[in-house]
């Protein structure tokens, strides 16, 4: 079997590779111009952010002239209509350079999947142009990481829902355009059903998004940071009334398509980066510093570690190229992405923690240390690991779906 690329797969990776050369300064500032717009430090007023900056608005139009925005979303949707793999090729390039775009983001599956016509004409094209943002309302204060005994409630009046309640962890809430919320629609039912999604402007009349920030947030991780974001937020709903086109797919039928998008998200080259870049930031690294003399590249057990870590890796990317290839031809992908989220995430915790072992104390420093190693990244890149474990569903839960979705085994 032949896990290379094809001479025309490895001509898009150069070409993608000498735009973003080109563009690297300008795809900098589309950076900072993103960091800024998410709001002031802690203690500010928050903003709300509608689309994208200019700068990043001209990158993007850059992109699209090339075919590589919304690379594999039919073009009738605002895509390219090309191939999965060519996807996971530009995808990987850009969030390289810091420069992620195009995927739709959370949700967008689920709507291409579950929604209605008019539903996909109005978000595809805009999420893949970054016009329209989504935040993510799962989780909440009661229910931890078991997602469906949450609480917060939609009741039908007339043509509305009308919802009340409370979710946490919104982490973008104040800066998206729109919310992809889980509210429970029928208490009576068992906690599986009864629940259903909707999408509506984050603008809404009686929503209250607070602040929530992490230890990321004194000292600020540095850029290059796995799950650096300084903040994440608590967000209220009350008297919420949203119009019932914002359902996605049928009533009481949430948890079933939540599952699927958030299965179907899970797959890219996006994800599988979030828990590779420490093993590659760590052969870089070696191969071009020392530290007070010390050259770790030529200690034979640090060789061995990182290769071990390296392996181990390229597994998590064989596993997410093993799901586009699924979903490339229509295959039944079921437990696929939750195996990726058990492997890739502890792989992640592991190779940060086996790191900062290796590289001693002065890795543990945070970003402002004068002594801190490329200004703390690995130590900011460890106070962050576990949260990979617990993000887009926890561990734990995603070894349940490969038991009973993958092995068949019947639930306990």
């Amino acid at each position: 079997m032949d896990f290379g690329w094809n001479s025309e797969q490895d001509v898009l990776r150069q070409d993608i590779r000498k735009f973003v050369a080109e563009n690297l300064s300008n795809i900098g500032r589309a950076r900072q111009e993103r960091e800024a717009a998410e709001g002031p430090s802690q203690g500010g007023e928050t903003r709300q952010r509608r689309g994208r900056g200019a700068r990043s608005a001209d990158l993007l139009n850059k992109v699209q002239e090339r075919g590589w925005l919304g690379v594999s979303w039919p073009k009738e949707y605002g895509g390219a209509g090309k191939d999965r793999m060519t996807q996971y090729i530009v995808e990987e390039e850009f969030a390289r350079a810091g420069f992620g775009f195009g995927g739709g983001g959370s949700g967008a599956p689920a709507i291409m999947a579950a929604g209605t016509e008019e539903m996909k004409k109005e978000f595809i094209p805009k999420l893949i142009r970054g016009e329209y943002s989504f935040a993510l309302g799962f989780t909440e204060p009661s229910g931890g990481a078991d997602l469906a005994s949450l609480q917060c409630r939609a009741v039908e009046d007339g043509d509305f829902f009308v919802i009340n309640g409370q979710k946490i962890f919104t982490s973008s809430a104040h800066v998206s355009t729109h919310i992809y919320m889980m509210v429970r629609t029928d208490p009576d039912a068992p906690k599986h059903r009864g629940i259903s999604i909707l999408i509506f402007p984050m603008d809404t009349p009686g929503i209250t998004v607070r602040p929530l920030w992490t230890i990321q947030n004194d000292p600020p991780a540095p850029a290059g940071t796995t799950y650096g974001t300084a903040r994440t937020n608590e967000t209220f709903f009350e008297d919420v009334r949203v119009p019932k086109s914002a359902l996605l797919g049928e009533k009481n039928m949430g948890w079933y398509v939540g599952a699927m998008g958030l299965n179907l998200d899970r797959v890219g080259a996006g994800r599988y980066l979030m828990s590779v870049r420490r093993d590659e930031d760590i052969v870089n690294w070696s191969k071009e510093n020392t530290f007070n003399g010390y050259d770790i590249k030529k200690d034979e057990a640090i060789r061995d570690r990182i290769a071990e870590l390296w392996t181990e890796a390229q597994v998590c990317r064989l596993m997410t190229l093993r799901s586009m290839s699924i979903v490339e031809r229509g295959g039944d992908f079921t437990y696929e992405g939750s195996a990726e989220k058990v492997w890739a995430p502890e792989h992640g915790v592991k190779s940060t923690e086996s790191i900062v072992q290796m590289m001693g104390p002065y890795a543990q420093l945070l970003n402002t240390s004068p002594h801190a190693i490329q200004s703390g990244l690995y130590a900011h890149n460890l106070m962050g690991a576990f949260q990979s474990g617990i993000n887009h569903g926890s561990t734990q839960i995603m070894r349940d779906q490969v038991a009973t979705r993958g092995l068949g085994l019947p639930r306990g």
